[in-house]
């Protein structure tokens, strides 16, 4: 729990070994070098990190830090670390001696061989390496183990492959930042050295009681509910939505935050989602890399303090049918060094052609790589969310507003914009209520892509998931139109020509991209057919645009990954598709052999044994409970021969050859059958007696805190 009051300021980043505390403790020699290798991405070399190593060490002990680790983010989805403590060896003196040298803090040698591969490693092939990433700070996390001090590292096998999500972005911005520098000079710019993606990342969760969480063997196990009917009140009344925040809720969310603030985590915004028990946090944005470490810091922490307030944290995309479920927004823009936002259209976006340009980049990127972008938001727990109404669909498109809409208009229409829609006064009708100018566009909640003023708004990601993968294809792929950009203009004789040439070229070519209208009509889905834009209802279904030649061109030619890395991640996915909907299946029929049907039998044989009771009591008419007696019965049947289909189904999966294979086996077959009996238990549950029933409702979990 946290202390009763506190000064925001006073406690920020306290537990951050960040730039302030590394110039304070650093000589300037040293932090002067570190500096330099950050921004140029030189070699460190080991007396340097030494120095760095033992000031670290210091810092960190002075919070009460007994043990470091290598905080890394393998192919699992979660975080990784292992601990050691600062002791080296004991003194004859009976003391011991506490040190922490530049190499433990460079790289570190976990065992790679139980972590995803995909096929890049044996089983025997144990050696694995984690690399300092200097540029997201290293920082002391405090807990039930004590303090540790957390170094956020990279993770790579033996032979070099990257086994993790860090890697790949960190390539990616790499790359991002060299083709940004090239088209800025070719637009005259020769100030800004650099451009960094700036990340901001909306986080939805749901919390519901501990204790009742402890009673759902599905929630235990795979994160969601596998049965449940619906209770008499869901969000319907959209009441929940932005509602006052509960006490209990209040209270943890006050904890979450002095955590996280902590952790130089700004985290800003928190309100009640649209479903009960749904909420969000939302940072203010940062470097992309560190909004990533972020975001796995904040899904930490939500489960970690719930745990202390004897509550739980859900971050399944679909803990529960019938009501929304949870997603991620990942908010990017593109930012210079001298802070020039490449994505702010300004007040007359017709005149800006930097703007125009880098828009329709943006624009040629999404079209040609749809798939793809698609692909790095696929999730088992996903596939539950988009399409459903409640989510993107899962056509990407990318919505503009407006205004952007209207100057795009007039490019492909007559090759040149000449005016912008301006701001309008929004009269609000009430003398005491000031008129305000309102934007010159509006936002659309039902876009996967979306332009919101002076970023992109990629709403597609799951709740769960790691954002790594999904800003390394957002950065690649407009690296990728940066790139190609370039190569026509450096050929050109007159580049302003030029550029105006190319922007209104890439507007006509990909404006099909564009769509600002209801993603959720049928209507939209029948037209983005007649577009030819990719329609990917399912994480299967999207995986094969990990290995498709234009994606290997794609990430060879900007060193982000290779074709082999490419095949071992779109391996894993396969397997981790097969695996999860494995263990639901599996707990599924744990819960309906051992839970439901037994209650299901008691409840009709106390309904029956009552029936004869009335009727050797007096010659009563029974047919009421004769025919809930029935009812009960060909759902117990259906049921019994629901769950057997289930387990055939299950047990033949495992003998499926081949990754992909079995991934759609388990979506067709086992998912299917899944699907079948739980709608004979969700019946069931709506006739039996409460009492009786051996789990929570949903009513229960979605109510009771």
């Amino acid at each position: 729990m946290t202390d009763k009051y506190y000064n925001v300021a006073d406690i920020f980043g306290e537990n951050v070994f960040n730039d302030a505390a590394m110039k304070e403790r650093l000589p300037g020699k040293i932090y002067r070098k570190l500096k330099e290798t950050i921004k140029n991405g030189h070699e460190l070399d080991l007396e340097t990190a030494d120095v760095i190593a033992h000031e670290m060490k210091e810092w960190a002990i002075e919070k009460g830090a007994t043990h470091f680790t290598h905080w890394f983010q393998p192919l699992t989805g979660v975080t990784a670390e292992k601990h050691d403590s600062f002791i080296t060896a004991p003194m004859e003196n009976g003391k011991v001696l506490m040190s922490f040298s530049g190499k433990e803090l460079i790289k570190g040698e976990p065992d790679a061989s139980s972590f995803p591969s995909g096929g890049l490693r044996a089983t025997f092939e144990a050696r694995g390496y984690t690399a300092w990433d200097p540029t997201s700070p290293a920082f002391v996390r405090q807990d039930a183990a004590g303090a540790t001090l957390c170094i956020p590292t990279a993770f790579c096998s033996f032979t070099g492959e990257a086994l993790d999500q860090k890697t790949p972005l960190l390539r990616s911005m790499e790359a991002l930042d060299r083709q940004t520098i090239r088209l800025l000079r070719l637009l005259g710019n020769t100030t800004s050295t650099s451009a960094t993606p700036s990340v901001g990342i909306e986080q939805e969760y749901f919390i519901i009681d501990r204790q009742n969480f402890l009673k759902r063997k599905d929630l235990v196990y795979t994160g969601r509910t596998l049965v449940g009917a619906m209770p008499p009140k869901g969000q319907e009344m959209d009441d929940h939505y932005f509602g006052a925040i509960r006490e209990r809720i209040a209270a943890f969310m006050r904890d979450v935050n002095t955590q996280l603030w902590k952790l130089g985590v700004a985290a800003k915004t928190q309100h009640n989602e649209v479903a009960p028990a749904q909420h969000e946090l939302a940072p203010i944005y940062a470097q992309a890399n560190v909004a990533v470490d972020h975001n796995q810091m904040i899904m930490e922490t939500l489960k970690k303090v719930a745990y202390r307030h004897d509550l739980q944290c859900l971050l399944h995309e679909k803990p529960f049918a019938g009501v929304n479920g949870s997603g991620k927004h990942d908010n990017w823009s593109l930012v210079t060094d001298d802070g020039i936002n490449l994505l702010d259209p300004g007040k007359t976006p017709h005149e800006n052609i930097q703007f125009l340009l880098v828009l329709c980049c943006i624009l040629k990127a999404v079209d040609e790589h749809a798939d793809l972008l698609r692909e790095s938001a696929a999730d088992v727990g996903n596939d539950h969310r988009l399409g459903a109404d409640e989510a993107p669909p899962a056509v990407i498109s990318v919505y503009l507003g407006t205004q952007l809409q209207d100057v795009l208009n007039q490019l492909i229409d007559t090759g040149a914009a000449t005016h912008s829609i301006g701001e309008e006064t929004l009269k609000t009708g009430v003398r005491s209520l000031p008129d305000f100018l309102k934007d010159a566009t509006d936002r659309n909640r039902t876009s996967p892509f979306a332009f919101t003023g002076n970023k992109f708004e990629f709403r597609m990601v799951g709740s769960e998931d790691s954002v790594g993968e999904p800003n390394t294809v957002i950065n690649t792929i407009i690296a990728e139109a940066f790139s190609d950009a370039c190569d026509v203009l450096e050929k050109a004789d007159d580049i302003d020509l030029a550029v105006h040439d190319l922007i209104k070229e890439y507007a006509s070519a990909h404006q099909r991209i564009v769509f600002n209208g209801n993603g959720y009509s049928k209507e939209w889905i029948e037209e983005a057919a007649r577009r030819g834009l990719p329609h990917i209802k399912n994480m299967v279904d999207a995986i094969p645009a990990l290995t498709h030649e234009k994606t290997v061109r794609l990430f060879e030619k900007f060193g982000v990954l290779t074709r082999l890395e490419l095949a071992s991640r779109a391996e894993i996915e396969y397997e981790i598709y097969a695996k999860k909907i494995n263990i639901e299946a599996k707990t599924f029929i744990d819960i309906a052999r051992k839970q439901i049907i037994p209650a299901v039998i008691r409840y009709t044989t106390v309904l029956a044994e009552s029936i004869n009771q009335i009727r050797m009591a007096a010659d009563a008419d029974v047919s009421t409970q004769t025919q809930m007696l029935l009812e009960v019965s060909d759902l117990l049947a259906g049921t019994r021969l629901a769950l057997s289909k289930l387990e055939q189904v299950e047990s033949e999966g495992l003998k499926v050859e081949g990754a992909r294979e079995r991934a759609v086996y388990y979506r067709d077959e086992v998912a299917t059958a899944m699907v079948t009996l739980r709608a004979h238990i969700d019946k069931l549950e709506m006739l039996v007696d409460k009492e009786m029933w051996p789990m929570p409702s949903y009513g229960d979990l979605l109510f009771e805190v």
